[in-house]
């Protein structure tokens, strides 16, 4: 059994640090010493922004992205295109897609795909709300920006399904998204490329 090298607040940090996306224990000990050694310049602001983070993060009710106000920044945005709809996966597909800046049009994060065997059926997902965003009349086009696995393209199917009859264009990304990849890891170019090429479905 390993043994402690510094104090309990210490150890905390670095076990909490280590839980983020693409750090291990190695890593997450790199940057809790780096954070450390730089208190005043780097621990006590970032601390300060975690706290006021955490009083003042929503998720939007219109279309599911985080932001400090709700309806969000984007939703607000009377210059985008809200005829037109992009459904992502997670709210860092949306990041990407901003990044990318491919398309200026209103989003929707559904927070996750479908996927039985890990137990997230159509109800864990805002599937419905997006239905019904449909339904209000406003939406001219539907954008399905899901991964290109089995489980987006099986969520792509789904909401598809779901919005037979309905007076709505369907389109997809183009191709040059490679299967098996993930939004958020592609660059800012394949992205854009993907976005202007999308076809109907």
């Amino acid at each position: 059994m390993a043994k402690s090298i510094a104090g309990p607040e210490i150890e905390r940090l670095i076990q909490l640090l280590a839980k983020l996306p693409g750090l291990g224990p190695r890593s997450a000990r790199r940057a809790a010493l780096h954070l450390v050694k730089r208190r005043e310049q780097l621990l006590a602001p970032l601390s300060a922004a975690m706290g006021e983070a955490l009083d003042k993060v929503q998720v939007c009710s219109t279309c599911g992205n985080i932001d400090t106000r709700d309806p969000c920044t984007i939703c607000c945005d009377h210059a985008r295109d809200q005829a037109t709809v992009v459904v992502v996966e997670d709210v860092s597909d949306l990041w990407a897609l901003e990044r990318a800046k491919a398309l200026n049009a209103a989003y929707h994060v559904l927070g996750g795909v479908l996927s039985p065997l890990e137990g997230v059926g159509p109800e864990d997902l805002t599937i419905r709300q997006l239905v019904d965003r449909i339904h209000a009349g406003t939406v001219k086009e539907l954008v399905l920006a899901v991964n290109a696995t089995v489980e987006g393209q099986t969520t792509a199917h789904y909401i598809m399904d779901q919005l037979d009859g309905l007076d709505v264009k369907v389109t997809r990304l183009a191709h040059g998204v490679p299967v098996g990849g993930e939004l958020d890891y592609l660059d800012e170019g394949t992205l854009a490329a993907a976005m202007r090429s999308r076809t109907a479905l």
